[in-house]
């Protein structure tokens, strides 16, 4: 039986984007791409919502994030994602356009948890809408919040409102331009 990791990097004020729906002061420092890469090598399955992997499938449909010009760190996590299995929660979704990919038509607590019983290692649930179900549902065990040194004032809670959860925190890291890292396990 594996474990439901919720992963994601927001700004210090708790939004994944902004009110415009930007992201780009989140990107996270070589030495953060390191520690993530570190975690991630543990993760056998990727989870997402459709916007999620949209984000996310450039990672192996852009040429621009397969080549030379990428860190060493960088690279690295691209050749992770590319090798990693990815389960996409789409009611709209045609296909994916990614290889290891397969597409769920509709969320539910089982189909989630059939994922992570599925695998011995980790399986990250990515993207605040549909990790917002996986909180709800009690399915997450951990929750990997990386800090961006920033506030927005608006945009995407990273977490939904009508939610609580008892948290042990288990790590805590600072890295490079001011990013954190806060690993909590769900009690």
């Amino acid at each position: 039986m594996g474990t439901l990791v919720y992963s994601t990097i927001g700004s210090l004020d708790g939004y994944v984007n902004d009110a415009r729906g930007a992201f780009d002061w989140a990107e996270p420092p070589d030495d953060l791409v390191g520690s993530i890469n570190d975690v991630l090598e543990g993760v056998d399955t990727y989870v997402y919502g459709r916007r999620m992997y949209e984000v996310m499938h450039v990672w192996e449909t852009d040429p621009d994030f397969d080549g030379p010009g990428l860190s060493p760190e960088t690279a690295r996590f691209s050749r992770g994602w590319r090798a990693a299995e990815k389960v996409v929660f789409s009611a709209t979704l045609a296909e994916p356009v990614t290889a290891r990919t397969r597409i769920e038509r509709a969320y539910g607590a089982g189909a989630v948890r059939a994922v992570v019983d599925a695998t011995d290692g980790a399986v990250t649930i990515e993207g605040p809408t549909l990790a917002a179900h996986a909180l709800r549902d009690g399915l997450v065990d951990e929750v990997h919040r990386y800090v961006a040194p920033v506030l927005v004032g608006g945009g995407t809670p990273v977490f939904p409102a009508d939610v609580r959860l008892d948290l042990e925190l288990v790590e805590q890291r600072r890295f490079d331009r001011g990013f954190a890292l806060l690993r909590y396990a769900v009690r």
